[in-house]
């Protein structure tokens, strides 16, 4: 048989419809807005259009050899007639591959098939559910006749002509479609398909190939892709600015032919039930969550960067630099906010260096020792705001030979004994006996306002300002000096309950202050 066989549309549905009576045939079929695979029946595939056959689905044939649920077991237990406690379980795999046709699928998804192969089929441990289903499906490609502005196989590796992962390869030319043997399962497929031999059709061949390769955008010229990405793994700032108007839906996961994450439940009692496969997205914010509470990924950027890691580093780290993108630009055309994966590759590989992030990160640690710092230097300035009026206290009399030290006295005692000293001292600095009641009557309405007001503590010294610039003048009667002095000592203990911060407002103020807040320690005892 030769390579390259021709056959015309009216032969290519006829011969799936004969396919269909010994295989599960699953072709593009529009379901509403979207273009999925589906089985279809021989009658169907009689009578269908090609074109509508030969339509991009929307999502990828990946289902196919991974289904979106699966059953992996059932089991059922039954109780010992003799003994209750004793229970005999039996175990049964459900699963059968029954053999597939997949037809129409792009290169780019038959290559999705070769990404899935090496996790599942090849090392230590191999899945007998998907290799069994992909040794049973023979993949039928049509080779891209051009390109959507979404494509990027050539940044992977691949072009629109690409046979990997294909048993079959059909190419449109005029008149009909020229079908190119690749393995023995393809090869199996076509005996007795009675279609022409198309060897003089080769030059066509290529020449749409290369029209559909010439319609791709312009290849990638990024290098060292997978060192890079992974070089900025750690810089949470450009994740977080590359995904703020991801959604986290999870659509790019499912629509992928290359992503396989899934999650296993069991469903039924305890005596009868199954255990089901099911697809899953590292997109959601539930797929990395732990019992515990913890969740390693919590963040949109930190699940996007598990995604775009494992497509573009991850992978090729373990797999002899292959990417487990294959570029069919699934997941840019149905981004409900238009996020392109090429942008964040880019912008990982030729954007800012990583160091960036680095000398931006210390910033908010700055930030907070400038608080901090601010916090100690407003406790600095209050703290001798309360100590001063005791020092000024302890040296105001000048004339008392007794005064103690105002490290060696507490502040309050200072204060007492500063209180004590004034009034000895009354009788040399006395004002006039006629101005005492002055003062007495200027200080009496401070005591009846509101204790917020702060012109309590200034009234005392005010009114004890005239005692010593009284000095000079002849002494009264030392018997009604104190009178002057006393009014304002009883009418202070107000003002320190809402002035205690504030300072005094000059050496004289501070003596009658010291008084006052003496006083009022006193009394609170």
């Amino acid at each position: 048989m030769s390579s390259l066989l021709f056959a015309t549309p009216k032969e290519l549905t006829g011969w799936l419809a004969k396919l269909a009576s010994g295989y599960r045939v699953l072709a593009p079929r529009k379901e509403g807005p979207s273009v999925v695979y589906r089985p279809q029946s021989a009658e169907e595939l009689a009578s269908a259009d090609i074109d509508a056959l030969l339509r991009r689905a929307t999502a990828s044939p990946k289902q196919a050899m991974l289904p979106q649920c699966e059953t992996l077991v059932t089991f059922k237990s039954v109780k010992d007639a003799e003994d209750a406690s004793k229970l005999t379980t039996t175990l049964e795999n459900p699963c059968v591959a029954e053999p597939t046709v997949l037809f129409g699928c792009r290169p780019c998804d038959a290559r999705g098939f070769v990404v899935l192969d090496r996790p599942y089929l090849e090392g230590k441990f191999k899945d007998p559910y998907y290799g069994s289903r992909r040794e049973a499906t023979v993949i039928v490609t049509q080779a891209c006749p051009s390109a959507f502005s979404s494509c990027f196989c050539n940044w992977v590796g691949s072009h629109p002509s690409d046979k990997e992962g294909s048993d079959i390869l059909f190419t449109a030319v005029e008149g009909g479609f020229v079908l190119e043997v690749v393995t023995e399962k393809g090869q199996a497929l076509l005996e007795g398909a009675a279609f022409a031999d198309a060897a003089d059709k080769a030059a066509e061949v290529q020449t749409a190939h290369e029209a559909a390769a010439s319609s791709l955008p312009s290849p990638s010229t990024l290098t060292h892709v997978a060192e890079k990405v992974a070089s900025r793994f750690t810089d949470t700032a450009f994740w977080e600015k590359e995904t703020v108007k991801c959604l986290s839906c999870g659509a790019c996961t499912y629509l992928c032919p290359t992503c396989q994450c899934f999650t296993i439940t069991d469903e039924g009692s305890q005596l009868d039930g199954r255990r089901l496969r099911s697809w899953d997205s590292c997109m959601s914010p539930l797929f990395t969550l732990e019992t515990s509470g913890h969740n390693p990924r919590p963040s949109k950027a930190d699940r996007m960067r598990n995604r775009v890691s494992h497509k573009f580093s991850f992978y090729p780290e373990r797999y002899d630099g292959f990417f487990s993108c294959v570029g069919c630009g699934r997941c840019v055309v149905s981004c409900p906010v238009s996020l392109d994966i090429r942008h964040m590759v880019k912008a990982a590989v030729d954007g800012s260096p990583l160091e960036f992030e680095d000398d931006a990160a210390p910033v908010p640690a700055v930030e907070e020792t400038v608080v901090e710092s601010a916090v100690v230097e407003a406790a600095s300035v209050e703290a001798p705001v309360q100590e001063t009026p005791a020092a000024e206290t302890v040296e105001a009399p000048e004339t008392a030979s007794e005064a103690v030290p105002a490290e060696e006295v507490p502040a309050e005692e200072a204060a007492l004994e500063s209180a004590d000293s004034v009034g000895e001292v009354a009788p040399v600095e006395t004002a006039p006996v006629a101005e005492a009641p002055a003062a007495a009557a200027e200080a009496a309405p401070v005591e009846e306002a509101p204790v917020e007001e702060a012109p309590a503590e200034e009234a005392a010294p005010e009114a004890a300002a005239p005692v010593e610039e009284a000095a000079p003048a002849e002494a009264a009667p030392v018997e009604e000096a104190p009178a002057a002095v006393a009014p304002a000592v009883e009418e202070a203990p107000a003002a320190p309950a809402q002035t205690k911060s504030s300072a005094p407002k000059s050496s004289k103020s501070g003596k009658s202050g010291s008084r006052s807040s003496s006083k009022s320690k006193s009394r609170k005892r």
